[in-house]
């Protein structure tokens, strides 16, 4: 669906995009994480045509993402972080207006599915909407008809925990289809719940990659229990009779055999979350770093 080789793109002398290498297949849901200013959003605005690359390759479909990006539209839909809708337009009316884009009017029953699901008074005229009734009105038409591939730019942006659970039902929906995602978010626990492989994008570069476990596989698990230290137990941490350590992956297997040998109890093993894995690529720039996260109910501007 999506191949991205050594992309590049430069905005005068700023190397925004340095060598990037993406790929989306069918039926994926592919997280595309980092901080604002990392690339994400110039990324997708390569693959839509917006941009042009300064040099390397971006395919949709097969299709070169510059030249082909009308026939690449009519199968694809996206929502970026932060919608503008024309003002004097109703929510309905915006609505046929964006799926027309794709080549024709939504199917009634879909399009008052899902209008129902997201709670939308389409009556209202656009311009009295919030940030968060915009991001729905885009949500419903990208839903509402068909499509190949979705390029989903912080679409939860201004949602309420409720609708980003509707989200990613949705999201589930159109990927059973046989659908793309290509998902580009800082709501780490949305992309752990719904993403099949990640891509993590520092400074116009991809700096990790791969399925969730492949990713986990490469860094210490947390283990927590009461008793003593044991041999192959990194950094053990002890308050009373609890003790707090991290575990390399391959050293696993001998830490748990020393503690049944202890007889310990309580004995918790945790692999890192997505955010532990996602900030160890930026922990020499924490402070850059910490304001662009965002979890639930705190929100941050897209790069």
């Amino acid at each position: 669906m999506i191949s991205v080789d050594g992309l590049t793109k430069k905005f005068g002398r700023v190397l925004a995009l340095d060598g990037v290498d993406l790929d989306v297949t069918q039926g994926e849901v592919h997280g595309f994480l980092g901080p604002n200013g990392a690339g994400k959003s110039t990324t997708i605005r390569v693959l839509l045509g917006m941009l042009r690359a300064s040099s390397g390759t971006a395919q949709v479909f097969g299709m070169d993402a510059w030249r082909d990006a009308v026939s690449i539209h009519r199968r694809l839909a996206y929502v970026p972080g932060d919608v503008a809708l024309w003002p004097n337009l109703t929510g309905g009316e915006a609505i046929d207006v964006l799926t027309r884009l794709r080549g024709g009017l939504a199917p009634a029953p879909e399009r008052e599915r899902l209008i129902d699901t997201f709670g939308l008074d389409v009556r209202r005229r656009c311009r009295t909407y919030s940030k968060g009734n915009r991001q729905k009105v885009a949500l419903i038409a990208a839903f509402a008809t068909p499509a190949e591939l979705y390029l989903f730019d912080e679409p939860t942006s201004g949602l309420d925990p409720v609708m980003e659970m509707l989200f990613q039902q949705e999201v589930r929906r159109v990927t059973e289809e046989g659908a793309a995602v290509l998902l580009s978010s800082h709501i780490l626990s949305e992309v752990e719940q719904l993403c099949d492989r990640v891509s993590i994008i520092r400074a116009g570069r991809i700096v990790d990659r791969g399925t969730l476990e492949e990713l986990r596989h490469l860094h210490h698990s947390t283990v927590e229990y009461e008793g003593v230290p044991v041999a192959g137990l990194d950094g053990a941490q002890v308050e009373g009779t609890q003790v707090r350590g991290t575990v390399e992956p391959d050293a696993l297997p001998g830490v748990l055999a020393n503690l049944a040998s202890q007889q310990v109890t309580a004995l918790t093993v945790k692999p890192p979350s997505l955010e532990e894995l996602f900030l160890r690529h930026y922990e020499s720039d924490a402070g850059e770093a910490a304001p662009t996260m965002r979890q639930r109910g705190r929100h941050a501007k897209t790069d």
